[in-house]
């Protein structure tokens, strides 16, 4: 039975990642002029995401205080790497790509994410439900704003509307391979968890100081740049919000 409701629990997870569904609604004109904001409380969910959440988890679960720092450094780096070969990969004609190599990214980050959300979700309800829905809620409630802003993020870096929905849910459906992994081996679930979580905070860190503030940097005019930190600081603000509300 625990193990049903931790699938149920991945699931509902993942199916956060089609709140982009209600930008189907709007027109290309608005959708465009709503996409740089879209980007700028992605990076914010990011940096918040890897400062607020991933990091102090990281901690906790960490014997000493410089190991997790190590593996942000390795994250940030492999991030680093593969940017480097997508961006060779993609754009061999006079440095031009039709989708931006940060889109990739941000996939990959977002995917290793949510897998560890996954373990957690399937580690907690091996344990106990009411431990796992409580988990599963803090997850929710951090998922929101941050598939928000990766959706914003793949259709500005290239990608069509139902391309950028198809893409974030199949990153989002690792939760649910990482919560069958976390229930059949919770007992070393914060093994892996230890080293994963500050690699995905290195890669967020990364996709958001590289590739998406100089995204933010190019608004032409006042308003638009001035909005777009507003949806920055915005992002970090919720998930700082959904931290806080999470020990309540």
């Amino acid at each position: 039975m625990n193990f049903i409701w931790a699938i149920c629990a991945s699931v509902i997870v993942s199916l956060i990642s089609l709140i982009g569904i209600f930008t189907l609604l709007l027109n290309e004109k608005i959708l465009n002029k709503i996409l740089i904001l879209l980007v700028g409380l992605g990076t914010g969910a990011l940096i918040g995401g890897a400062f607020l959440h991933l990091l102090p988890e990281s901690l906790e679960l960490s014997k000493d205080l410089t190991t997790p720092f190590i593996y942000v450094i390795l994250g940030f780096v492999i991030f680093f790497v593969l940017e480097r070969y997508l961006h060779w990969r993609h754009c061999h004609q006079e440095g031009k790509c039709d989708v931006h190599a940060f889109t990739y990214l941000n996939l990959i980050g977002d995917g290793v994410h949510n897998l560890i959300d996954g373990l957690i979700i399937g580690a907690s309800f091996f344990v106990d439900i009411k431990v796992g829905i409580a988990a599963t809620l803090a997850i929710i409630m951090h998922e929101i704003p941050q598939e928000m802003g990766d959706f914003g993020v793949l259709v500005y870096g290239g990608f069509g509307k139902f391309k950028a929905l198809a893409f974030n849910f199949l990153s989002a459906a690792t939760a649910i391979v990482g919560t069958v992994a976390g229930y059949y081996f919770a007992n070393i679930v914060g093994g892996f968890t230890v080293i994963l979580l500050p690699i995905a905070a290195g890669g967020f860190i990364y996709i958001a100081a590289c590739d998406l503030v100089p995204e933010l940097h190019k608004q032409p005019d006042l308003k638009s740049a001035s909005l777009a930190m507003l949806f920055f600081l915005a992002g970090i603000l919720m998930m700082l919000w959904f931290k806080l509300a999470s020990h309540h």
